[in-house]
């Protein structure tokens, strides 16, 4: 395994999930929440929201081991629904250095959404790029909404 440090800073690139900062934390088993023959899903070590979890896929051979880390993310995501541990969530991936990707090792966010735990939910994933989120804006200029930038909610 690779020393995590010099990695992200040297060599990116993972050979393996286990050399990933998720997998060497101290501790790092008690932040595995379930894990079988393909895949291991780990709390995220900085949640976004409660319930943050990243499904991590064990190898990285065929497009089908990340593909199965989106299908358990969707049925992690609906059972909590369906529990009423959360109103709603997103999933997600950061693929690459420009849209976000730290850790590189291919991983499914998924994170449990709640009402009120953002001003304006509508446009969801599309708040990544700041001010495009709520595509409505355009169309109603005297309307104001909160929106995200860069950590903190203006009115535009």
């Amino acid at each position: 395994m690779k020393n995590t440090t010099k990695m992200m800073k040297d060599d990116p690139h993972l050979t393996s999930y286990l050399d990933a900062p998720w997998a060497k934390a101290p501790k790092a088993y008690q932040n595995i929440v379930h894990e079988d023959e393909n895949v291991i899903v780990f709390k995220d070590g900085f949640p976004v929201t409660e319930g943050h979890l990243l499904f991590v896929p064990k190898k990285r051979q065929r497009r089908l081991d990340i593909t199965i880390c989106f299908e358990y993310a969707w049925e992690w995501g609906v059972k909590g629904i369906c529990d009423y541990k959360w109103d709603a969530f997103n999933i997600g991936i950061n693929n690459g250095v420009a849209a976000g990707q730290t850790v590189m090792w291919p991983h499914v966010h998924l994170i449990p959404r709640r009402k009120g735990d953002t001003p304006n939910p509508k446009g969801g994933v599309r708040h990544v790029i700041p001010r495009k989120g709520n595509y409505e804006e355009k169309n109603d200029k005297k309307k104001k909404v909160p929106t995200l930038v860069d950590g903190i909610y203006y009115d535009l």
